[in-house]
């Protein structure tokens, strides 16, 4: 009798058992499905708004140069999509700053028999490089419509500059040894203003062990143009302004006003992929 009580059991143990086993695999099959189900719907919404013009993308890197009012730069930026509307950007940038004053002046001279034709900028006291890094945001304000049409976006930021200043070198001949010599800027150098002694400008690599080096900030404001025909493709022109506020005055250029603030405008074309 108790034999049998004991397999009674065992036997309604083992159908509740494999019945729960079946539920949980049934629950476990069900939530699977529904979770394919709604990344298929995700994956169909993606397509029909990418159908439709809208960027879709995880995240982007892009390279770009820009033709600045006051000379030129390059510039690397790495995106994250956030919303249809919105992506998180940051940036590095390398460029040369001019003085809109600075002005060639070319020269002809002899060097063992043969003329050299050169020239220099009169007065330039300093290259001024920068390198910059900021933080932004990309905002859409209009999509493609359809491949084939352009989106607008709005680009805005800023972030940390460091100025450097590379002493300019002038080859002249010493009026004094009649020897030929390189020369940077002093205060009481009159040599460097003499443009009777100047024979051109100095080796390009002449100063880069005096660069100094200058903090600053940066803002930037920009509308992108992105015409690119697929969505995995980044071409876009790009127009904007930046600002720059350095902590001490830039000497770039003798005889005209220093200035720690500094303002232009750019057009810049930009190159990347999206993933």
């Amino acid at each position: 009798m108790e034999v049998k009580k004991l397999l009674l059991m065992s036997f309604i143990l083992s159908s509740v058992f494999v019945s729960a086993q079946q539920t949980v695999k049934s629950t476990n099959t069900d939530t699977k499905q529904q979770k394919k189900a709604d990344r298929r719907e995700k994956i169909n919404q993606l397509i029909k708004q990418e159908e439709e013009g809208a960027l879709i993308y995880q995240k982007q890197g892009a390279f770009g140069f820009k033709f600045n009012t006051d000379a030129w730069s390059m510039f690397y930026e790495h995106g994250k999509y956030k919303t249809i509307n919105k992506t998180s950007l940051w940036w590095l940038e390398l460029g040369e700053r001019k003085h809109p004053k600075e002005e060639k002046v070319p020269t002809l001279n002899a060097q063992q028999g043969f003329l050299i034709i050169s020239s220099y900028i009169y007065g330039k006291r300093n290259n001024f490089y920068y390198l910059k890094a900021g933080l932004g945001q990309q905002t859409l304000i209009g999509g493609k419509g359809n491949k084939n049409g352009v989106a607008v976006s709005a680009i805005y930021g800023g972030g940390f500059s460091a100025g450097l200043l590379k002493p300019y070198y002038l080859e002249i001949v010493n009026p004094s040894t009649n020897k030929k010599e390189e020369i940077k800027y002093n205060n009481n150098d009159n040599l460097f203003l003499d443009p009777t002694i100047i024979l051109g400008k100095g080796s390009f690599g002449k100063g880069f062990n005096e660069i100094k080096f200058v903090p600053g900030a940066h803002a930037r404001a920009a509308l992108r143009f992105d015409y690119g025909r697929y969505n995995e493709v980044l071409s876009a022109m790009e127009v904007g302004v930046n600002a720059e506020y350095y902590s001490q005055t830039m000497p770039i250029l003798l005889l005209n006003k220093e200035k720690k603030f500094f303002f232009n405008a750019y057009i810049a074309l930009v190159f990347g992929k999206r993933k």
